[in-house]
């Protein structure tokens, strides 16, 4: 696949993962100053590791299927997961954790395209 398939690919796999499959309370979960995860309101013990390393690795799954490598996951699982914790703890906004994952997707793309 040339670069800028494997581009398309991975945006639509992350317009996916970041969107559509990431439910209320994975979004909520993932952030580790949340006390309170919905739809039932109930307090829960802190595991917002588990939630982000989750949603990580759904991104991860994604990457490696559209490139073929496990590195390719690996590297998304990493930044993605250091990027959605940044943005929980309000180091950056909304727009600039899209922006970063987009620069991530877009090395992955370069590098990792057959």
């Amino acid at each position: 696949m040339t670069p800028l398939s494997v581009l398309y690919y991975l945006l639509i796999s992350h317009a996916l993962c970041d969107f559509a499959l990431q439910t209320d309370s994975m979004a909520k979960g993932k952030n580790r100053h949340n006390t309170v995860v919905p739809p039932l309101g109930q307090k829960f013990v802190p595991c917002w590791q588990y939630w982000l390393t989750a949603h990580s690795l759904i991104h991860a799954g994604g990457v490696s299927l559209i490139t073929g490598s496990i590195s390719a996951g690996i590297f998304e699982a990493v930044t993605h997961w250091i990027i959605d914790f940044i943005k929980c703890d309000n180091w950056t906004n909304p727009h600039i954790d899209q922006g970063l994952h987009l620069i991530v997707i877009i090395l992955i793309a370069i590098i990792w395209s057959n």
